[in-house]
């Protein structure tokens, strides 16, 4: 099941704290994570809307959040379920959506026209989006809007340079006009605390400080009209209109005199200009913190902006990037403030006040190319085509180390046996080893000539580092002890596209576009073994994790299987059509005549050897069983339609007689670029405004504890996970096996019994149950009587529980015995066990990590104490009695 998204981090849209202030809600893509800040981890939720989100409306008790994407479809969304409650669809694109703070109702924004809706949940309803009123005023888009503190009141802000005050309730004194001042689009506008005074912020950078003469409390309520001419007239309205709009409301631009006598009134009782020294673009975004009277803006220069209001005192300004800031979010307190660039991907938490990160996060700039997982599963290396090498850790999903380094795109990434050294290969002509331990790149390879590399690999000693070159068809040799280049590899007539080690022996398979697969014996002269020949070009080659069986990729969509003992092919699979490639949207041609010619690129067996995952220019990834070379799964990577290439079928709505509409770069110029495209840009082009990316998917790998598997695709980084979900799976389960029996027998104390029991029902709850009830003096007999079948299955429940267990002691005490007595018979199944012990590890490796930093941390506060005390004894002892100068002397020494 889907488990997490890493690599990217923010692509557009608002940023949100939750209701604590502990935690960020960032849009990336269709999906959103949420980043855990106090405990710094990071999760996406398992739920995707069908285009890219636009806008996220959180209500103020944190439960709720309403999802927008491009096209006005919405999703609301419970936090704490983690599940979509309700789909809704507004028909057009929405431009902010806000619910009030007593979470009763919300705001949404679309045109040039304001909805009010009833909020979800705080009755029980059948429809969630139950509409009150729209609001008329403004003539052009709406941009922002705001709420009053006691939700009486809220104003939107245009791109007409205006801004409007509406009431959520009929207001006797309050009449709908316009704010006007500003020359430029309303960027964002904010009510002060408990109070109708407004800030209006425009693009041009220009802040208007706005003072009402009514309080919040002098607003006179309506009195009560005829009901029955009120609902004779909805009637009416609703036949008329194709969708209800509920109670409308028009403001007016400009109202009479008349109309304004002992009405709320607003004067504008400040200007002022935020770029004074002229070295400042235009302002983007802006957020204000009402209790604390902070006032942060965003500009497209990248810099920010810390003022006081309504002094208009500046506390920072601050630069984050060269890139446009699209979004600023501050949390409860006030303390930390969020920004979101959408330029470069980046996501920043800053503690203004002392003038500290608490987040720093950004994916690939382009697209990722390739991944490698650790050795045992801790972390994932990714590589991109901004030639940036970034390490990510699986458990908290956050990038703790990127090396800049090469000058190119990244082509291919792995890991070495130790897993404390990552290699990259580049299009810049290097290969570069990058240390773990001090995160720096202490080696850097070359060839004689320069040669760009497309393909990486590294033996199981990690002594022999190899790359195949993409201009000069040859494989180089190096030593990664000493960085000297052992050896060229030549033979093959076209481009190297694929690289891999035999695990169990020093053989290297060579796969290339000249329609070979070339397997090279490095203990012996580096000679040729064996070539096979294929029927196309070879794209990539993998072994299986036992190092007997070789799988081959092809351009003609094929995957073989051989023997590469005997040269003989054991099995193929016809692969082009579980590819399912989608139409794109200039294709002529159908889906399915394109698929015709495409091919997997990427490759990967689970580390059982029992499955083969298969990855390339479609939105599928597949997954094989080898024995018997049938399909056994399709995963879909993503259904977000903002990429292209996900349509089976032509849209006709799309086509006209000139031709798709999809050929019409949309907008005059835009926020975001400039209108013409360069010429034969395929990847992505920074210039082209209605660039859509197409969906692939460049890399797949297993996990080597056999739980995971990841994909490198335009999305980002997407792992799929066995550990999540909530799935029924007995194992050999019979009619006496029930939970009230199984504590029956742990009653009785038989808890061997207990445990087999348990397994076979297997419950993870009542597993853990079970075996936390066995006395730490009862666990030797115990696992010297578990059959061999169940040691295998409580070794890998080991392994998942040490993930989240505190009992650390005791879990320790079961995996000790369990493979003191049942090593040699594990011994004789490495390999097929070899991802549950593997996954042991991970988990007992990361738990040492952590108490030895923790057990460092206190030995250091330890010794401090001590020195502390023992230079306060000496100084007493000095006071009261003399002492010989040698002596203070040979002291202090020792407290150095």
């Amino acid at each position: 099941q889907f488990s997490g998204l890493l690599g990217t981090v923010y692509r557009r849209g608002n940023l949100s704290f939750t209701r604590d202030g502990n935690s960020l809600l960032s849009p990336v893509g269709n999906r959103v994570s949420l980043f855990d800040l106090k405990n710094n981890k990071c999760e996406t939720l398992p739920l995707a809307t069908r285009l890219n989100i636009v806008c996220v409306g959180l209500s103020p008790d944190g439960s709720l959040a309403i999802l927008i994407d491009e096209e006005g479809a919405a999703l609301l969304v419970s936090l704490i379920g983690k599940c979509v409650i309700h789909q809704f669809y507004f028909h057009k694109p929405v431009h902010s959506v806000k619910f009030s703070p007593d979470g009763k109702k919300f705001v949404v924004t679309k045109d040039s026209l304001a909805y009010l809706y009833h909020a979800p949940g705080k009755k029980r309803e059948f429809n969630a989006f139950v509409l009150d009123k729209t609001y008329y005023g403004p003539y052009d888009e709406t941009t922002c809007i705001d709420w009053t503190d006691d939700s009486k009141c809220f104003a939107v802000g245009s791109k007409d340079m205006s801004t409007w005050v509406f009431g959520a309730e009929r207001w006797a004194n309050l009449i709908y006009y316009s704010l006007g001042g500003h020359k430029d689009v309303i960027v964002a506008c904010f009510f002060e605390e408990n109070s109708l005074d407004l800030y209006t912020i425009s693009q041009d950078a220009a802040l208007c400080v706005w003072q009402c003469d009514t309080e919040l409390e002098g607003l006179k309520p309506m009195p009560p009209k005829d009901a029955a001419k009120e609902e004779n007239a909805g009637e009416n309205d609703e036949e008329l209109l194709e969708e209800p709009k509920g109670e409308e409301i028009h403001g007016k631009a400009n109202p009479s005199e008349q109309e304004t006598r002992n009405k709320v009134k607003y004067s504008r009782v400040a200007k002022y200009f935020f770029n004074k020294e002229g070295d400042f673009n235009n302002l983007t975004c802006a957020a204000y913190h009402k209790k604390t009277h902070l006032l942060v803006t965003g500009f497209a220069s990248g810099i920010f902006h810390l003022h006081e209001l309504p002094d208009f005192n500046l506390i920072h300004s601050l630069s984050i990037s060269d890139q446009r800031i699209a979004s600023i979010s501050i949390n409860c307190t006030g303390d930390w403030i969020a920004f979101g660039c959408s330029g470069l991907g980046q996501l920043l938490v800053w503690e203004w006040q002392s003038e500290s990160y608490v987040l720093k996060q950004q994916g690939h700039f382009n697209s990722m190319v390739s991944l490698a997982y650790s050795p045992d599963g801790q972390y994932i290396v990714t590589g991109g085509e901004d030639g940036k090498v970034k390490v990510w850790n699986t458990s908290s999903s956050f990038c703790f180390v990127t090396f800049t380094e090469h000058s190119s795109g990244v082509t291919a990434v792995t890991f070495t046996s130790t897993g404390y050294v990552v290699l990259s290969a580049s299009l810049d002509g290097t290969v570069r080893a990058f240390d773990l331990h001090r995160y720096r790149n202490f080696r850097t390879f070359t060839s004689p000539r320069p040669s760009q590399f497309s393909c990486l690999a590294v033996d199981s000693s990690g002594e022999i580092v190899s790359a195949g070159s993409q201009d000069s068809f040859e494989i180089f040799i190096w030593s990664m002890q000493s960085g000297r280049l052992l050896d060229v590899l030549a033979g093959h007539e076209g481009p190297i596209s694929s690289l891999s080690f035999n695990p169990m022996k020093c053989v290297l398979a060579s796969a290339s576009w000249d329609k070979t697969v070339k397997l090279w014996d490095m203990l012996d002269s580096w000679r040729t073994k064996e070539t096979l020949i294929m029927n196309s070009d070879v794209l990539v080659v993998a072994f299986r994790p036992d190092g007997r069986e070789l799988a081959v990729a092809a351009l003609n969509g094929q995957i073989t299987f051989w023997d590469h003992e005997n040269a003989v092919q054991t099995g193929s699979i016809e692969g082009r059509h579980d590819l399912q490639m989608g139409r794109k949207e200039l294709d002529k041609i159908t889906a399915k005549q394109a698929a015709k010619g495409k091919s997997f690129t990427t490759l990967c067996y689970s580390a059982d050897g029992q499955s083969l995952l298969a990855g390339g220019l479609s939105k599928f990834v597949c997954i094989y069983n080898v024995k018997e070379q049938i399909l056994m799964k399709k995963f879909e990577i993503s259904c977000n339609h903002s990429l292209d290439a996900m349509e089976e079928y032509l849209d006709r709505r799309k086509m006209t007689e000139f031709g798709s509409l999809a050929l019409i770069d949309e907008g005059g110029g835009g926020d975001d670029g400039v209108a013409i495209p360069l010429p034969g840009v395929k990847r992505g082009d920074m210039s082209y405004r209605h660039f859509k990316p197409e969906i692939r998917v460049t890399c797949v790998r297993f996990s080597p504890t056999g739980r995971s598997w990841a994909a490198t695709t335009t999305e980002g980084l997407l792992i799929y996970s066995l550990d999540s979900g909530l799935i029924f799976d007995p194992f050999e389960l019979d009619i006496d096996v029930t939970p009230s029996n199984i504590h029956k027998t742990l009653r009785q104390k038989e808890y061997t019994m207990a445990i087999i029991m348990a397994f076979k029902l297997n419950e993870k709850k009542l597993i853990q149950e079970v075996i936390e009830a066995v006395p730490s003096s009862e666990v030797d007999v115990v696992c010297s009587s578990l059959p061999d079948l169940y040691v295998e299955k409580l070794l890998e429940f080991l392994a998942s529980a040490f993930e989240t267990s505190c009992h650390l002691e005791f879990y320790l005490i079961w995996a000790h015995k369990l493979l003191m007595l049942h090593g040699q018979k594990l011994k004789t199944r490495s390999v097929k066990l070899l991802p549950v012990i593997q996954f042991l590890q991970k988990s007992i490796q990361r738990h040492f990590e952590d108490v030895s930093k923790l057990c460092e941390w206190n030995i250091y506060n330890i010794k401090y104490a001590l020195a502390i005390s023992q230079q306060r004894g000496t100084k007493r002892l000095a006071e009261e009695t003399p002492v010989d100068e040698e002596e203070l002397d040979s002291d202090s020494d020792y407290l150095m």
